[in-house]
């Protein structure tokens, strides 16, 4: 039966990250099946994992003129604050950066030619802490509604003083996450890598 017969425990167990479930967490499994798509863009919003999963190193690295960043950096900047939301839905206590600058890396793309081999293997590992991050958040659209509405405490209270919900917190990032995806399939369609192996929309 494949991931569907694993609780959701297990899943987040599996993904192959560092996070511990929340204090009190409940297994009974209801979800929020439009957020669970959403993540994985279904409906009018592009799939995140399509829009990388073929690219090589160089085209993720590659800079289009009067374009700020590469796809590369883009999905960095993606996985920064997937990263984030999941610590803080775990209880943990992320830092919170004081300029949005922090969460984009410097540029990725190596200096001369004989360092490719490291950025490939860079580039593939970043990758992959994509599609791990994003299937802890479709584990947790499945969770249960008590999980859904648990409030996310704030850490940094002189910064962002209010409250949210892990519910929230998940849309939060799904939508974050949607416009990242649809930049990245814009620079893939200017360079004429679009669309991705698996298929997408084209204009």
């Amino acid at each position: 039966m494949g991931a569907k017969s694993l609780s959701l425990k297990d899943r987040l167990r599996g993904a192959n990250h560092r996070l511990a479930l929340p204090t009190g967490w409940q297994g009974t499994v209801m979800g929020d099946r439009t957020l669970r798509e959403l993540v994985y863009g279904k409906g009018a919003h592009v799939d995140p994992v399509a829009c990388v999963e073929d690219l090589s190193a160089d085209m993720a690295a590659r800079r289009v003129p009067g374009y700020p960043h590469s796809i590369w950096q883009i999905v960095l900047h993606m996985n920064y604050w997937m990263d984030y939301e999941l610590r803080k839905i775990a209880g943990k206590n992320p830092h919170n950066p004081d300029h949005a600058l922090e969460s984009w890396p410097s540029h990725v793309e190596p200096a001369d030619a004989s360092q490719w081999a490291e950025a490939s293997s860079q580039w593939q590992d970043a990758r992959q802490h994509f599609v791990d991050d994003l299937s802890q958040l479709a584990a947790l659209a499945d969770s249960d509604s008590v999980t859904l509405d648990r409030l996310v405490g704030d850490f940094d209270i002189a910064k962002n003083p209010r409250q949210t919900s892990v519910r929230a917190t998940l849309w939060q990032i799904t939508a974050h996450n949607s416009y990242h995806a649809g930049q990245i399939a814009l620079l893939r369609r200017q360079a004429g890598a679009w669309p991705p192996e698996r298929g997408g929309d084209t204009w």
